[in-house]
């Protein structure tokens, strides 16, 4: 199995700086309290600073939205959805442990992150345009199709993963108690994208290596090196 972004994506968007992680061995019986509250921390004094919708990461995304023909306002990418309920709540909904660490260090360092349960997904991974024939699993278990030319994370079956590229996973391949082989990916626009995804991977391999003792394999992927083979 692989992940990759099409060379259609690469492109349009050449700016794009994704990186990805493959991890075996999650569980649900672990404790990460206090690993979340320093992220939340830093989200935290982030925000006082600014709304997310200044931040570099964030202003980046929705320009990527407004090219893809979307109202950056209405659809907003997971990390700005995410640093917008935990300024307005102060804290975010805990879902599992893997997700919740996810998500404190997107909101940490702004950038979306997606993670995928493997065993849900068939065949190959890629980021590329819908046909509109694909088949997308709401997390209520509607079926809906994406529309033509819409961004998705789409497998060798035709499902896709997440829709409007950055802005909705499928509840078809979400992160449940059972899960324990997973892909994670973060993808960023911004000028600094180049130092910061590494360092939110380096940050994310050093979490999950404490918690889980577990070893991930990573790759920062590039248009000439776009294919992370897990």
């Amino acid at each position: 199995m692989y992940f990759r972004h099409s060379n259609e994506m690469w492109n349009e968007f050449p700016d794009l700086v994704p990186g990805a992680l493959f991890v075996e061995g999650i569980t649900v019986d672990v404790a990460i309290t206090d690993r979340i509250a320093k992220f939340h921390a830093i989200a935290e004094k982030r925000l006082t600073g600014s709304s997310e919708g200044e931040m570099p990461e964030i202003q980046a995304w929705r320009r990527t939205f407004s090219k893809m023909g979307l109202k950056p306002t209405q659809y907003r990418c997971a990390s700005e959805a995410l640093l917008r309920r935990f300024r307005q709540e102060k804290s975010l909904p805990l879902l599992h442990p893997l997700v919740d660490l996810c998500n404190a260090i997107s909101i940490a360092f702004a950038v979306p992150i997606a993670v995928f349960d493997l065993a849900k997904i068939s065949g190959d991974l890629e980021v590329r345009h819908a046909t509109g024939s694909e088949t997308y699993l709401t997390f209520a278990g509607e079926t809906e199709h994406p529309e033509p030319r819409e961004v998705i994370f789409a497998d060798g079956a035709d499902q896709a993963h997440a829709r409007r590229w950055t802005n909705r996973q499928s509840g078809l391949s979400a992160v449940r108690d059972d899960t324990r082989s997973v892909l994670i990916v973060a993808e960023a626009m911004h000028e600094a994208a180049g130092g910061d995804v590494p360092g939110l991977v380096a940050t994310l391999v050093a979490e999950l290596t404490a918690v889980w003792s577990i070893q991930a394999k990573t790759k920062v992927l590039s248009c000439s090196s776009p294919r992370f083979d897990l």
